[in-house]
């Protein structure tokens, strides 16, 4: 079979090779799984990088995100041939995976594989981030960088499923419309004077004790301007490159809070049934529609490096995904 190895970091196209490996066996409690579709995400570019916790040693498997069909199973568990699954682990850009069944979670059977693919990391990102850190009452701003992502997508519905109205920071004009339609309340092109922008929009009473920092560096501040006095910056990516930039007055006289999410500290901690739980309800947000992320374009592994040349340009309108077993 194949599968996708890091071979050093770098340029992503570049590190990542399409390697060939023996088929994998079952043994007791593990499952060998099928893979059907891949997301290809920020982290997993930025870890191909060197600029985020990635795998190693390497050369090593990679690929955060992975949905697949059961092939087969060893003795003990409770997954069964034919079972549709999400990996919890980070190895899973190959044709099929072995792991043990604890760290594999049924998804529905009716979900889309493109929107499988997309279930383990955004969907909750987006969802914990609005209800972690601040209780937001209807009414309430919240503000957001990175606003085009599927985190940024997905956190505009969750909003306004609270009563929460969201101002949504690009870096583009051309990305204003399409997020205008996707249900976004307040659309700015990202730059030092967004804050007085904003309240020129939303006025100058209007609380925004959230705001959800994808991109650090200079941004940060810049959201940090726009907070509410005693708000909450969390900040979750790291695309700018630089350290998160907050001035003294922001924490000491305003109040304000700069804090981190990261996903990985949530699944560390939670149990089976609360990883469950949790990806049952982000199903049925997709199935449902209540959440929406597009898909631009789908690759084979034999297409690899013209995927992660996609992934990794701007401009997109959409998730790159990779389908290890042929088109789904």
């Amino acid at each position: 079979m194949k599968l996708v190895h890091l071979t050093g970091h770098g340029a992503p196209p570049e590190v990542c090779k399409v390697v060939d490996a023996p088929d994998p066996v079952a043994g007791p409690g593990q499952a060998v799984v099928k893979i059907m579709a891949c997301g290809i995400n920020p982290a997993d570019l930025l870890g191909f990088e060197g600029r985020y916790p990635g795998p190693e040693p390497l050369p090593a498997p990679c690929g955060i995100e992975g949905v697949g069909v059961v092939e087969s199973v060893g003795e003990g568990g409770d997954l069964a041939v034919g079972d549709h699954v999400m990996m919890l682990p980070r190895a899973n850009w190959a044709e099929k995976v072995c792991e043990d069944q604890a760290n594999i979670l049924p998804i529905p059977k009716s979900l889309p594989w493109r929107d499988a693919a997309q279930l383990k990391i955004n969907p909750p990102t987006a969802a914990m981030m609005l209800t972690d850190y601040v209780d937001l009452k209807a009414g309430d701003w919240v503000i957001q960088n990175a606003a085009n992502s599927a985190v940024g997508l997905h956190l505009i519905r969750f909003a306004k499923e609270k009563g929460v109205k969201t101002v949504n920071i690009v870096r583009r004009d051309d990305q204003i419309a399409p997020l205008k339609e996707h249900g976004a309340d307040v659309v700015l092109v990202a730059g030092e004077d967004q804050a007085a922008r904003m309240r020129a929009e939303i006025g100058e009473g209007a609380q925004v004790p959230l705001g959800i920092d994808a991109v650090g560096g200079a941004p940060t501040r810049w959201m940090a301007d726009a907070v509410s006095d005693g708000g909450t910056i969390v900040n979750y990516g790291y695309l700018d490159g630089n350290p998160c930039q907050i001035e003294p007055g922001h924490l000491v006289v305003r109040g304000q809070t700069l804090t981190g999410f990261w996903l990985a500290g949530f699944m560390m901690k939670a149990s089976r049934d609360q990883k469950v739980a949790l990806y049952a309800e982000m199903s049925a947000a997709f199935e449902s529609g209540r959440i929406i992320s597009p898909v631009e374009a789908t690759y084979g592994l034999e297409q690899l490096a013209e995927a992660l040349a996609h992934a990794w340009r701007g401009g997109r309108q959409g998730k790159i995904l990779l389908t290890p077993n042929g088109p789904i």
